[in-house]
């Protein structure tokens, strides 16, 4: 079989949990589910997620998971390679190699497609150390062609607070990636989780139920089903909506079923045929919100 036929392979590099699905295990298992290949790679090691208990952390030496990144861009099955998707970095100093892979592969394939994943903090304020978040914005995000930040992450990065989705809107505009996906975005009406996507051909407020204490795992999930389904040739307003229709779906399950982590296994139809509803609201003019 050419490479051609094969199914569009992905390089996603997170973080691996031994149980859970969060990091790696939740984007490897949207990718596959929507019939990508995924090439995974670890930038940090743990039996769980560390909001559960204690968890021991193992983080490749630097110099290993250099060598790593630079044994894939020479990898014989390279031609494979339509995206590279990254998000939890273990340590700063992953962030250059991660920018050498995309950059190698795009010399190679100039249609090659880079999410960037910036998972550095939330509502409480990041929670990586500020050498990590600063990599992410400034080493990775300027070669990414799509984001997937929330918008507390957002707003870390723009380097100014957020007050309301004006200026979210304004923030995602002026941030370099032609495609910005924010989740958890101001503007919603109670009862609802607004998300606000900033694409080449419009920007849209996409709004969906929320659902009281919902695992971790939804942004992981959220950028993998987005970019299987861009893969496929879905535009940004349809990849992003179904993908988000699908985490609504997954975390109204998980919830009802008192589990403490995204119910994946067994439920990959509600990744490909979601059941949630998106209302989406276009946002035209530069000064709409």
């Amino acid at each position: 079989m050419s490479a051609a036929r094969r199914a569009p392979a992905v390089i996603s590099i997170s973080s691996h949990v031994a149980r859970g699905a969060v990091g790696n295990r939740a984007v490897v298992f949207a990718l596959e589910a929507l019939g990508c290949a995924a090439w995974s790679v670890p930038t940090v090691i743990l039996p769980w997620h560390p909001g559960h208990s204690r968890a021991t952390r193992i983080v490749p030496p630097p110099a290993d998971f250099d060598a790593l990144l630079d044994d894939l861009a020479d990898a014989p099955w390279i031609g494979e390679v339509r995206a590279v998707a990254s998000g939890y970095l273990g340590d700063a100093r992953q962030a250059a190699a991660v920018a050498r892979l995309v950059a190698a592969l795009k010399r190679r394939r100039p249609d090659l497609t880079y999410l960037c994943d910036p998972v550095i903090g939330d509502a409480r304020g990041i929670y990586v150390p500020e050498a990590t978040a600063t990599a992410q914005r400034d080493v990775l995000i300027p070669l990414a062609d799509i984001t997937t930040p929330n918008v507390h992450e957002l707003a870390w990065m723009a380097g100014r607070p957020l007050d309301g989705a004006q200026e979210a809107l304004a923030a995602a505009r002026g941030f370099g990636p032609s495609t910005v996906l924010v989740t958890s975005a101001p503007g919603a009406e109670p009862g609802r989780i607004a998300n606000l996507l900033v694409a080449a051909d419009g920007a849209w407020s996409l709004t969906h139920g929320a659902v009281a204490n919902a695992p971790n795992g939804t942004g992981d999930l959220t950028a993998g089903l987005m970019l299987a389904h861009m893969l496929h040739g879905r535009g940004a307003f349809d990849a992003a909506s179904r993908a988000l229709a699908s985490v609504s779906a997954v975390v109204s399950l998980t919830v009802r079923s008192g589990a403490d982590e995204l119910l994946l296994a067994g439920n990959a139809d509600l990744l490909r045929q979601p059941e949630a509803a998106v209302a989406a609201r276009p946002l035209g003019q530069r000064n709409d919100a």
